[in-house]
């Protein structure tokens, strides 16, 4: 007897092997990705000038108009702009395929899903990149020198000297941007942001948990800053600093001839380059 009854209970009988029915479910598993900034802290407008691997973008400066005392009579110079090359020298790419009898049997559209997460892990990925190597084109001394323990007690005037140092550069307040870990931003809100004037209005960012502007910096809190040792870059300045440019130049699906499937590829193109030295700069963020 395959089992046997007690107060309409089954029992199954000792030592008797049973089917488990596998089910699959419709619905994925949710995957969360790192949040991405990089359009928000770099200057971007130069992107619909691209094609491909090897362009480069020539970025005019501003010309620079002397100044001069009057004594009756005027003297005209010429006025002349220099170009920046940005050069667009850096790729990568994506490639995954879908069998067709995956394809075929799922309820579940596994391209889709896939070309999305490629998506967003080369966002992730480019950013990663960027943040990892743009303080090198930095002017700006590091304000936190040697890297030393972050603290709710010193965080606030690490903040105020970046701010200095954009004050004494002539940077515009407007924009300006700062990148924390997220274990800095817990240290940030465990500070005095009770003082409105830090925050820039009347409301303290932590009575609500946001972190909106410090010191006319707006925070960004990130986990795809470069990290070696237990110490994390952090990043502040104002995005005209860094000029950045990418495409996708190649999205492709092609019939695979190894298997039966279709193969999906991408390729992106970028590239990036610090236009004003004194418009950005790294800081060591350790907390203990």
């Amino acid at each position: 007897m395959a089992y046997s009854t007690s107060g309409g209970n089954f029992a199954f009988a000792a030592g008797e092997n049973h089917f488990i029915p596998e089910v699959f479910s419709k619905k994925l598993q949710a995957k969360f990705y790192s949040q991405t900034m990089l359009s928000e802290v770099t200057t971007n407008e130069y992107e619909g000038e691209i094609s491909g691997l090897g362009n480069k973008v020539n970025i005019r400066t501003v010309p620079a108009v002397s100044v001069a005392d009057y004594s009756g009579s005027i003297s005209y110079s010429d006025v002349t702009s220099s170009t920046i090359e940005l050069d667009i020298n850096k790729a990568k790419s994506y490639a995954f395929k879908v069998d067709d009898i995956l394809r075929e049997q799922a309820d579940i559209d596994f391209m889709n899903e896939a070309a999305n997460d490629a998506a967003q892990n080369m966002k992730i990925a480019i950013e990663q990149d960027v943040f990892a190597n743009v303080a090198a084109g930095s002017s700006l001394t590091d304000i936190n020198g040697t890297p030393a323990n972050v603290t709710s007690a010193n965080v606030l005037g690490h903040i105020l000297d970046a701010g200095q140092q954009l004050d004494e550069n002539n940077i515009p307040e407007d924009g300006r941007f700062m990148i924390i870990n997220p274990a800095v931003a817990t240290v940030l809100k465990q500070s005095e942001l009770r003082q409105a004037y830090l925050t820039g209005d009347n409301v303290s960012p932590l009575r609500n948990g946001f972190i909106g502007t410090v010191d006319r910096f707006n925070m960004y809190v990130s986990n795809n800053l470069s990290t070696a040792s237990g110490v994390t870059s952090g990043l502040y300045g104002h995005p005209k600093a860094v000029a950045y440019a990418s495409q996708m130049t190649n999205t492709e699906t092609v019939r695979l001839e190894s298997s039966f499937g279709d193969g999906v590829r991408g390729l992106a193109v970028y590239g990036y380059k610090v236009i004003l030295p004194t418009a950005v700069g790294e800081f060591k963020l350790q907390t203990a």
